[in-house]
């Protein structure tokens, strides 16, 4: 594989399973060296063997990314660890319940908010100025198709989404002449492990809502975050990029 990322090292959050796991390995395959983060360290420490068992380099940093004090750690460590940080992809998130909002319960509403978009300002507010001490870098923030649209039963998930999104266009606007890349990528329905609760009809319908017919995969994903994050996307910046299948099309 090309080397995009040679002597680069990339920080992944959320990057234990699903979407994560495949672009820490896709940023490894390139030649960076690799901070896998997730909340569960047993699913973190899987994509680090995953990813040395290929030749490449990463370590695991256990961070629950709704506390600004472990983002802040989290990025620390890399630095402290690899001499820098060049790229981010801030990817952790959850569903959330399927309620109408009526009766969405504010405790999971608030931890939405905090795992999927407070999360990405905590990030973010670290991973710039460590990206700016070595003359630039190159940040993808995960958003969705519901960043772009709404669906009924997950107002906290469509809120935050579209906060992503805000969030990422913001931090372009401010770092972009500073050499700090900043852009959002919104997948559809992908099969990932937040899905396998669903019953065969349920994943049907959700097919269903795809013109392609059929769900996304994390590797699909994954490309279009490691041409993000690479110099072949110098120009893109403020961008947010659908991987759906035509979902948003409609």
């Amino acid at each position: 594989m090309e080397q995009l990322f040679k002597d680069k090292v990339a920080l992944v959050t959320g990057a234990g399973s699903g979407i994560g796991a495949e672009i820490a390995k896709l940023y490894a395959a390139g030649g960076a060296k690799v901070i896998v983060s997730d909340v569960v360290e047993k699913n973190g420490n899987n994509t680090v063997a995953a990813i040395k068992e290929k030749g490449g380099e990463a370590i695991f940093v256990k961070c629950d990314v709704s506390n600004p004090e472990e983002c802040k750690a989290l990025v620390d460590k890399t630095v402290s660890t690899y001499g820098r940080l060049d790229i981010a992809c801030n990817n952790a998130g959850i569903g959330g319940e399927l309620n109408p909002l009526v009766d969405y319960s504010i405790d999971t509403y608030k931890k939405v908010i905090d795992i999927n978009l407070n999360s990405v300002f905590y990030g973010m507010k670290y991973q710039i100025p460590a990206m700016l001490k070595n003359g630039g870098g190159a940040i993808v923030n995960i958003s969705s198709i519901l960043g772009l649209v709404g669906t009924a039963n997950a107002v906290a998930y469509v809120a935050a989404k579209h906060g992503v999104i805000g969030l990422t266009r913001a931090a372009a606007i401010e770092n972009s002449a500073k050499g700090v890349r900043v852009n959002a990528v919104c997948p559809g329905y992908i099969e990932t492990p937040l899905l396998n609760a669903m019953d065969a009809n349920a994943k049907a319908a959700l097919v269903g809502l795809h013109p392609i017919g059929r769900l996304g995969k994390s590797e699909e994903v994954a490309e279009i975050v490691s041409w993000l994050s690479s110099d072949k996307a110098s120009f893109a910046t403020g961008g947010f990029y659908t991987v759906d299948g035509a979902y948003t099309a409609q």
